[in-house]
């Protein structure tokens, strides 16, 4: 399941719903702007970046970091990525805070002791999804986060029907797209019908299952000619990836059948090249 996906779509929908989750939020939290951002000339990216207003009293930016499997290396990147994005933009902000949404305690690294200083800091949140309590007693944002996190098919079915139920009840067209976009990566087995049956849906524009299916295959086409690319090639240029994930499925099948004719990585920049300027 893509959750990273969904999580970029919650947070862009949504961006007031990370402060949900901080104790002491901004006064200006619902004017802030979330962003994904990739720091320049490293390989790192932010998974969420949450920018104060422009009027903002105290310009404090947020960093968001969403976990769901076991990084041993979390705290050494995710420290490292907030504190280069902060020295490249040392003159626009004045204070710092960090949120870190684990799918569960056990997804921690096994030692923390040498960011002890930052992580008792009073500047980090670690938030554990499953701590949190029924989704139904969660207001609809907090409920979709947990939503992403339910293992059990009944579970995830019942509470995907109790979240629709309320983004029905008040009008929350983007919260009834991101509740079944979030069961399409769940259900991906299941054809569009057999998902609105399941959850009582009757859409007549579909629009949310068929970009999370179109997603999906995107995905799947991405991840395969990444791991050719680099059987016959070992590892390759950032700059060669990055450009790789910005292609169209259109795009990918095309390079799919391309790169059985490459012999070298020249001949992948040219392709990029060329696609770039078609």
């Amino acid at each position: 399941m893509r959750r990273d996906t969904i999580f970029y779509k919650l947070f862009k929908q949504f961006p007031g719903l990370l402060f949900e989750l901080v104790d002491e939020p901004p006064k200006e939290a619902e004017n802030y702007q979330f962003e994904s951002v990739e720091v320049k000339e490293t390989a790192f990216r932010i998974d969420g970046v949450f920018l104060p207003p422009a009027n903002a009293a105290s310009k404090t930016v947020f960093f968001a970091e969403v976990q769901f499997q076991k990084d041993e290396d979390l705290y050494h990147r995710f420290f490292s990525e907030l504190f280069l994005f902060l020295y490249r933009n040392s003159i626009r902000y004045d204070d710092w805070f960090g949120v870190i949404i684990f799918a569960s305690r056990s997804l921690e690294p096994s030692n923390s002791t040498i960011h002890r200083a930052l992580l008792e800091s009073g500047q980090i949140r670690r938030v554990y999804l499953d701590e949190l309590g029924d989704l139904r007693q969660q207001p609809l944002g907090l409920g979709l986060m947990l939503l992403t996190n339910v293992t059990s098919e009944t579970e995830a079915v019942e509470g995907a029907r109790f979240l629709l139920q309320q983004a029905q009840q008040q009008s929350e067209q983007a919260i009834i797209d991101l509740v079944t976009t979030i069961i399409v990566y769940k259900f991906s087995n299941l054809s569009r019908e057999e998902i609105q049956a399941m959850l009582g849906l009757n859409l007549e524009e579909p629009r949310a299952i068929l970009e999370a299916k179109q997603e999906g295959r995107e995905e799947e086409a991405r991840s395969l000619i990444l791991r050719q690319l680099k059987r016959r090639f070992g590892e390759f240029p950032d700059k060669l990836q990055r450009q790789i994930q910005v292609l169209s499925l259109e795009q990918l099948e095309v390079l799919g059948d391309a790169l059985l004719d490459f012999s070298t990585l020249a001949d992948l920049e040219g392709w990029l090249q060329g696609e770039v300027r078609g």
